[in-house]
């Protein structure tokens, strides 16, 4: 598919669309038709709708590159290829303004925010008479949950964290309106605090506005839903260090005592094997928002775009990837307790012997063309949300944030029991839950915001040195691209 630089949305994929396969959420045009024509029709609406999630992921966003940067940034993997498409400035913590990495994910999440406008836009003007009141809050809804976690991606990479300064310092570009021709790329940056309050502002909508649920199983996971909102606000507080807030949203969906589950809509708790989160059923009670993948052409993340590619070793080190990166022995897997027995650790193979081995992510192993779903956010997460806003909100050791870890810990490691009385200060259990956070998200895109987000020096691996907050490339350049088009944006 060619593309066009973000400013020009893709229209034939986002506002163009005719019948299709009704569970694929990247619909694929039959014919064109015109803007007149797009709003003509329930069905074509609805596809519309669908091909905002067919956007969100695009192999060069969170399908594929924005999951696989939140790892290969931090300090968990080793880089074997020395590939700069494949993310090798990423990894070392120096890629400029028109590197890959910098260009192509802001040009996705954009893309992405601007089909989101566009069906705004156009729901507002003629669409929601089309479909009816219900439905027209519905598919809004849906769009505006896209936005604002496109917008929470953009943040993570080219804003300073919220941490430093309140969100004062320059975030990214508010658009929220549709870019339908060139000549309107002038935009100043919105400081971070105020494109937060926009995503919370969208989220608050979205929740307001969404299904409480859907008939299916599969939609339930992979389309939006009020606990989906209410999920993704957990993340977006915590990022924030709103610690109240996050407490406020996740007992929503979290009951006070184990074993934890939503009380409300979509019934959401931890599945009784992790391992089976990641194999060909990928929907569970676990799931609150996943990607789904197929192996119909442009279903799928692409070429260098996928987990699995970069994660798992080749074909002749037992994997079904391209050995782009290895675990690294000084990161998560050398942590004395995650012990050898736990469930997580079988998604972990090995190549080579003697000084030789290298360690290896198995999570995605479906092989090429890599249709293995990709997580956005499980109902782990949210508790681990939890846990670590208690101890921060309380500042002491919660005893309810211990029950939480437990769960968490308990589903892959039964022989691991923590207590109240194990944890000395509020310190040593909120490091605990980081702790628990990279293990049970590895290969997931959490660690880079974990440390971010927190003001964390970045450790050293391999030969890529450390990067503390102050150092170029702890936070991102501006893509060389927008600098072109935009006279009223700065870079980093």
């Amino acid at each position: 598919m060619k593309k066009f630089s973000f400013y020009i949305p893709l229209l034939f994929l986002l506002i163009c669309l005719t019948g299709c396969r009704r569970d694929l959420l990247n619909p694929q045009p039959q014919t064109t038709v015109a803007d007149v024509s797009a709003w003509s029709s329930p069905a074509r609406i609805q596809n519309q709708v669908l091909s905002l999630y067919g956007a969100l992921k695009n192999g060069g966003f969170y399908g594929g590159r924005y999951v696989i940067y939140g790892d290969i940034k931090a300090d968990n993997f080793i880089n074997e290829q020395s590939n700069l498409v494949t993310g090798l400035d990423v990894w070392t913590g120096n890629p400029t303004n028109s590197a890959t990495s910098i260009v192509g994910l802001w040009q996705y999440a954009y893309q992405t925010i601007n089909g989101c406008n566009l069906f705004i836009d156009g729901m507002d003007s003629v669409g929601t008479s089309v479909v009816g009141a219900a439905a027209g809050t519905n598919y809004i809804a849906e769009a505006k949950l896209i936005r604002a976690l496109s917008y929470y991606c953009l943040l993570q990479y080219y804003g300073q964290p919220y941490i430093n300064g309140s969100g004062s310092h320059p975030g990214v570009p508010l658009r929220l309106n549709g870019i339908k021709t060139a000549g309107q790329s002038n935009l100043v940056r919105s400081t971070v605090a105020q494109v937060y309050t926009q995503i919370i502002l969208d989220l608050n909508d979205a929740e307001a506005g969404l299904p409480a649920q859907y008939s299916t199983a599969y939609n339930n996971g992979t389309r939006a839903h009020v606990n989906t909102a209410i999920a993704i606000k957990t993340r977006v507080f915590l990022s924030m260090g709103m610690y109240d807030s996050v407490i406020a949203a996740a007992n929503r969906i979290v009951s006070p005592s184990a074993p934890f589950t939503s009380r409300t809509g979509v019934t959401l708790s931890l599945s009784p094997d992790y391992t089976k989160l990641f194999t060909t059923a990928y929907i569970s009670a676990e799931t609150v928002f996943t990607l789904p993948m197929t192996t119909t052409t442009g279903d799928y993340p692409g070429t260098q775009n996928q987990l699995g590619y970069y994660f798992s070793p080749t074909a002749k080190n037992g994997g079904a990837g391209n050995g782009e990166y290895s675990l690294n022995a000084k990161g998560v897997i050398a942590d004395s307790n995650w012990k050898s027995t736990d469930t997580r650790r079988t998604l972990i193979i090995s190549s080579g012997s003697g000084s030789a081995v290298k360690r290896w992510l198995n999570k995605y192993p479906a092989p090429s063309p890599y249709t293995d779903y990709v997580p956005v956010i499980r109902y782990a997460e949210v508790l681990l949300n939890l846990a670590e806003a208690r101890v921060a909100f309380t500042n002491t050791v919660d005893s309810q944030a211990v029950a939480l870890l437990n769960a968490v810990r308990s589903r892959s490691d039964p022989t691991t029991h923590f207590t109240v009385a194990g944890f000395g200060t509020p310190s040593a259990l909120n490091a605990a839950i980081l702790e628990e956070r990279n293990i049970e998200f590895l290969g997931e895109g959490l660690r880079n915001n974990d440390l971010m987000r927190l003001w964390m020096t970045i450790p050293a691996k391999g030969s890529a040195p450390a990067k503390n907050p102050s150092d170029v490339g702890y936070i991102w350049p501006i893509s060389a691209t927008e600098l072109s088009l935009n006279q009223l944006c700065v870079d980093n």
